[in-house]
């Protein structure tokens, strides 16, 4: 879906570092207060851990690390957004930490513009366009874009450790043995 195939739809908007972004409403299951969330090892830093929703455990995505826009701190306005996506045609439910959220706004193709060409190579295809809404302008973007199969396939999945000081209690032995 592109700015042309809107032709009118229901976003949620909410923001992130400061800014409007949004979502299509129909892809939104519900909306929660930030909860406790179980840190997974060796996860993108974009993950911020699982929590259990009624009995299912969910990954929670930071939509802001993911971004670019760094960890934002968690406050009192701070959401979960609970999201359908699209993995390999089958649904998967996901977590999406925003700073807050603000509402539900109808759009139509006309308050939608395309995405300009930014004349340097910046990823763009996340994003299904920009809505004006008056002096702002709302990010909207394509949940199913955003992460590839890959990253959502392989969630919790072990990764080589980032640095050597990740490395096992085990590796610290073998380095030490090999010193002497």
């Amino acid at each position: 879906m592109d700015a042309n195939e809107i032709s009118q739809e229901q976003f949620l908007t909410f923001y992130l570092a400061g800014e409007e972004y949004a979502v299509p409403v129909l892809r939104v299951k519900e909306i929660l207060e930030y909860q406790v969330v179980t840190r997974v090892p060796n996860t993108p830093p974009w993950v911020r851990g699982v929590f259990n929703l009624r009995g299912s455990v969910v990954p929670v995505i930071d939509l802001a690390v993911k971004l670019g826009l760094g960890e934002a701190p968690v406050t009192k306005t701070s959401c979960i957004v609970i999201l359908e996506v699209d993995l390999k045609g089958e649904p998967l439910v996901i977590g999406v930490v925003v700073s807050s959220v603000s509402q539900v706004v109808d759009l139509t193709a006309a308050d939608v513009q395309p995405v300009p060409a930014f004349g340097v190579k910046v990823n763009t295809d996340y994003l299904l366009g920009i809505a004006n809404a008056g002096s702002t302008l709302t990010l909207l973007i394509d949940i199913d874009k955003i992460f590839s199969v890959d990253e959502l396939s392989n969630i919790g999945e072990a990764q080589p450790p980032a640095s050597p000081e990740a490395a096992t209690v085990e590796d610290a032995v073998v380095v030490q043995g090999d010193a002497r």
